[in-house]
């Protein structure tokens, strides 16, 4: 794995970093420098956009992952590359004509529950353009395993505008309003540098000539779309559906608890990156032995090391908690822990999404797609009614639980593989012990430095439990070589 370690590594620092960004804005920034009410209809907006964003994108960036690779020639993919530029517009230019006709009833029904909301309803569909088409230069350079740069852009660089757009508004040199314009401003910012850099790496000669598997890209492209979008249904359909129901200021209150728990991803994302596109090639080159170890090592590894996130974060959250100058947004703890459980799952099943989506029974996805956001919207309905935020989590929670054992059965029964390994048990026995040894355990002294001490306690027990019992051995090498 030696591709996967060496940008998994990168990208992972960069994505602690934008993690770190990120909560200082989140934790902080956000919640000093704009009213909960703006706060929570940035979250609405942002949210409202991922949502949106896949149909605009059409799937083509998964399609760019799948079928880049099985073009041969030069001139075959030219083709196919310009017609991942053209396909979106099919989608995306029709949305936003419908849009301006409609944009007064549009906005109208957004905001029966909060009239905040109307004024802004344009920056949905903005957002979503600049995203999609981001993604799709961002799937552009992955395929030529240049990942690093991207994801830089990716995680680091809005982030980094929102730090200096909140500053901005505390010198006050912009109000809150200019913020949410300008930070619409930087994706498309965003959207540039990563198309300079895309065409950089591998310069097309566009062609209005596509491919001769026309038919099947967009076939694929139109199945893959809810796929997709499933992570952003999961947690985005949340923040969109608060506000209608709720005050807004609860999707503020939801989102950091949300981010909080996200943390624990971090790892995976950094690593998912690049297992994509090679287990595209090894799906396309028939070799299934690959497929079933970057299954199994991606699957052990990531739950070994989001494990540790896992307890670090459930260990100190209302510590963390009590650092925040609002004390409301300390409702968000038990968000944290449902949502933390969710993203453990899912780094579970390792690369068990790009197995489905770049083999032959992708249109699986369709019906499974479908099922999930129609089961997370109904949940949603019924538990934000009786358990407001918390009740958001809980279908976000439940539906990830019942669908990703879905998939991992699906992946068995069409492939005959799964992601345990002969360590799996172990290590969750070992994030099981170890959180409960010590959640319910804390110092009496100031958050932070509870937080310091405690986590520096838990992560040296962890470590040293992971080596002596040899839990993973790419893990131990890297372990070994960083400390020599």
């Amino acid at each position: 794995m030696g591709i996967v370690q060496k940008q998994s590594s990168i990208n992972t620092v960069i994505i602690f970093i934008a993690f770190a960004v990120g909560g200082m804005n989140t934790l902080f920034l956000y919640t000093n420098f704009l009213t909960p009410e703006k706060y929570g209809l940035v979250v609405f907006l942002l949210s409202a956009a991922n949502l949106l964003m896949p149909l605009t994108a059409f799937g083509v960036q998964y399609t760019i992952i799948k079928f880049f690779s099985s073009y041969k020639t030069k001139e075959e993919k030219d083709r196919f590359l310009s017609a991942a530029l053209i396909l979106p517009l099919f989608i995306a230019v029709p949305m936003g004509f419908l849009g301006n006709v409609f944009y007064e009833k549009i906005s109208e029904l957004l905001s029966l529950e909060n009239a905040l909301i109307k004024g802004y309803t344009y920056i949905i569909y903005l957002v979503a353009i600049a995203t999609a088409y981001f993604e799709i230069f961002y799937a552009w350079a992955k395929v030529q395993m240049k990942s690093t740069f991207g994801n830089t852009v990716r995680e680091l660089f809005t982030r980094i505008m929102i730090t200096v757009l909140l500053l901005l508004v505390w010198a006050k040199v912009i109000n809150q309003h200019e913020f949410i314009i300008y930070l619409t401003l930087s994706y498309f910012l965003r959207l540039i540098v990563m198309m300079v850099y895309a065409l950089k790496t591998y310069t097309p000669k566009f062609s209005f000539k596509f491919p001769k598997n026309t038919k099947e890209i967009i076939g694929y492209s139109a199945y893959i779309i809810l796929a997709g979008s499933a992570g952003a249904i999961l947690l985005d359909i949340d923040k969109v559906m608060l506000p209608q129901k709720e005050a807004i200021e609860l999707a503020a209150f939801y989102t950091v608890g949300v981010f909080i728990a996200s943390v624990i991803e971090a790892p995976g994302r950094a690593m998912l990156q690049i297992v994509q596109p090679l287990t595209s090639k090894a799906i396309n080159e028939h070799n299934f032995k690959e497929v079933d170890a970057l299954y199994k090592r991606s699957s052990v590894n990531l739950l070994m090391i989001c494990g540790l996130f896992f307890i670090l974060i459930n260990c100190n959250v209302e510590e963390l908690y009590k650092i925040m100058s609002n004390p409301e947004y300390s409702k968000g703890v038990f968000i944290v822990l449902m949502v933390s459980v969710a993203k453990l799952y899912n780094m579970f099943l390792g690369n068990n999404g790009a197995i489905i989506s770049n083999s032959k029974y992708y249109k699986i996805l369709l019906p499974y797609g479908l099922a999930m956001a129609l089961s997370v919207a109904y949940l949603n309905v019924v538990l934000i009614e009786y358990f407001n935020m918390n009740g958001a989590a809980l279908s976000t929670l439940i539906v990830i639980l019942v669908f990703n054992t879905i998939k991992i059965w699906y992946v068995y029964k069409k492939f005959a593989i799964l992601p345990f390994s002969k360590n799996t048990a172990m290590v969750f026995m070992l994030i099981t012990l170890v959180f409960f040894a010590f959640y319910f355990w804390s110092f009496s002294f100031h958050p932070i430095v509870n937080i310091i001490l405690k986590s520096s306690i838990i992560a040296s027990l962890y470590v040293l439990l992971v080596i002596k019992l040899n839990l993973s051995p790419e893990l131990n090498k890297l372990l070994q070589r960083f400390y020599k």
